[in-house]
C-alpha cells in the first residue's frame, strides 16, 4: 500500500469576533470540533479549495471571503499514525459575508455554530487545530 502525505485546508471563518466550528462524525477524530475544510484537489489553489469545501459543508447560500488572496495564516505538519494518515494542513482565514451555515454533509458533521475564541479552545481537543498558533495570530484573525 502506497502512503502519501495529503494536503488539507482548514478555513477559519470569523463573524463578529466568533469562529465557526462543526462537530465531526464518521471519520477520524469523530466527536471533535473542527473548522470547515478538506482535501485539496490536483491543480486547485488553496483559496479555491477553501471556498469549495466550505460550500460543500455549509451550503451554497453561506458566503465567505477568504482573506489575503488565499495566503495561509499558518501551515502545520500533522502525522496521525493512529489513523495511518499524514497531512500538511494549510489554514486560511475568511470573513463571513452572508447566509446561514447549514449542515450540508450530515454524515460528516453534526452541525455548525459560532463560538468565541475561549469557547472554541475549550470545546476543541482536536490535535489538528494548533491553539498555540491560533493564540499567536489571534489579533490578526480578529477573535
Amino acid at each position: 500500500m502506497e502512503r502519501n502525505v495529503r494536503v488539507g485546508i482548514g478555513v477559519i471563518i470569523v463573524r463578529d469576533g466568533k469562529l465557526l466550528l462543526g462537530k465531526r462524525r464518521g471519520a477520524h477524530f469523530a466527536g471533535h470540533y473542527s473548522f470547515p475544510g478538506g482535501h485539496q484537489d490536483f491543480l486547485e489553489s488553496w483559496e479555491d479549495c477553501g471556498l469549495r469545501e466550505t460550500e460543500e459543508e455549509c451550503g451554497p447560500s453561506f458566503v465567505i471571503r477568504i482573506r489575503n488572496q488565499g495566503r495561509p495564516i499558518f501551515v502545520t505538519n500533522d502525522p496521525m499514525p493512529e489513523y495511518d494518515k499524514h497531512y500538511v494542513t494549510v489554514f486560511l482565514v475568511a470573513d463571513y459575508v452572508e447566509g446561514l451555515p447549514v449542515n450540508a454533509e450530515p454524515d460528516k458533521c453534526d452541525g455548525w455554530d459560532w463560538y468565541t475564541f475561549d469557547e472554541a479552545e475549550e470545546l476543541t481537543s482536536a490535535p489538528w487545530i494548533p491553539w498555540d498558533l491560533m493564540e499567536l495570530h489571534r489579533e490578526e484573525i480578529g477573535v
